[in-house]
């Protein structure tokens, strides 16, 4: 089976190398053709448009920004759409809108192709280790077809359901993550204002009923030590991901209004100029209306850390 994969950024460009690990032969095409120097060292087929990956793959994978990125790839000028074949499947792994999933699903389906909704969570590291859930929508026998694929690159492949509802799934999470990032820093601010240690505080809260479920080891990386740069994962995609998940709520009718308030909190950050930090940066944002300023050292967080493992 040939793999076409379209898109090797951050997440893209380890999805792809564990699929070459896992022994498939791939072909590949980014913006940016030194982006795929290491893929085609190891054996990968460069291919000048999306279109040519359609051609020469059984199966394509598309790991993009943003929904118009993924309307550009597929439905633009040397597109997928104009190289797929029948047989063919299509994956979409970008955080995407259900709109866009479902128009996907039709046009594939018009070539005869099977398409699905495929969004992947886990981050960098878990796209570069392999520890990666991917949640799939579409077909189920087809799912089922590919299933070995999926797992050449991530540890917890998914049928979630019908075409679109991976990508519901996916937002609800991701808007679950920023809406609680939001809320610790306002707490957070709240208790160091009123005078206890960061380090001290985030040691005492994580042993209680709610810490005890890891929920505060979340702000080990950035918030504490005070690291935004570079990026795990940008605030750029992390509002476009929110903006989408309140873009559904208001499509079907929905009230969110925590939700908008986090949305209204990362696009604040946006404006700040800061899209390419890290998306926990708008808990910056809350320290300074609190009057607050602190930051960690990485040292002290492990040791807390290390008491666990000991």
């Amino acid at each position: 089976m040939k793999i076409g994969f379209i898109g090797l950024g951050t997440m893209g460009a380890h999805m792809a190398a564990n699929l070459q690990k896992s022994g498939y032969q791939l072909v590949v095409h980014d913006l940016h053709r030194q982006s795929a120097g290491t893929h085609i060292q190891n054996g990968a087929t460069w291919a000048a448009t999306p279109r040519e990956v359609a051609e020469q793959s059984d199966v394509v994978f598309a790991s993009l920004p943003a929904p118009p990125d993924v309307e550009a790839v597929v439905f633009g000028p040397d597109g997928v759409l104009e190289g797929a074949h029948a047989g063919m499947a299509f994956f979409d792994l970008s955080t995407n809108s259900q709109a866009m999933a479902k128009r996907l699903h039709a046009a594939f389906a018009e070539k005869g192709c099977d398409a699905f909704d495929s969004p992947v969570s886990g981050g960098p590291e878990g796209a570069r280790t392999g520890k990666l859930a991917i949640w799939v929508g579409g077909d189920r026998a087809a799912f089922d077809k590919y299933l070995p694929v999926l797992q050449g690159f991530g540890d917890q492949p998914a049928y979630i359901g019908g075409i679109g509802t991976a990508t519901v799934a996916k937002l609800v999470h991701n808007l679950s993550g920023y809406a609680i990032q939001t809320v610790i820093a306002e707490a957070f601010s709240m208790g160091v204002k009123a005078g206890m240690d960061p380090l001290e505080l985030w040691a005492a809260i994580r042993q209680g009923a709610l810490g005890r479920k890891r929920t505060f080891d979340r702000i080990t990386d950035q918030y504490l030590p005070g690291h935004y740069d570079p990026p795990a994962f940008a605030l750029r995609l992390g509002h476009k991901d929110v903006s989408l998940a309140c873009a559904l709520g208001k499509e079907v009718g929905v009230p969110m209004r925590l939700s908008n308030l986090v949305l209204e909190e990362m696009t604040e950050a946006l404006n700040r100029g800061w899209g390419q930090r890290d998306s926990r940066v708008p808990m910056l944002l809350q320290n300074e209306r609190a009057g607050v300023s602190f930051t960690v050292d990485p040292a002290a967080i492990r040791a807390v850390l290390a008491k666990d493992a000991g």
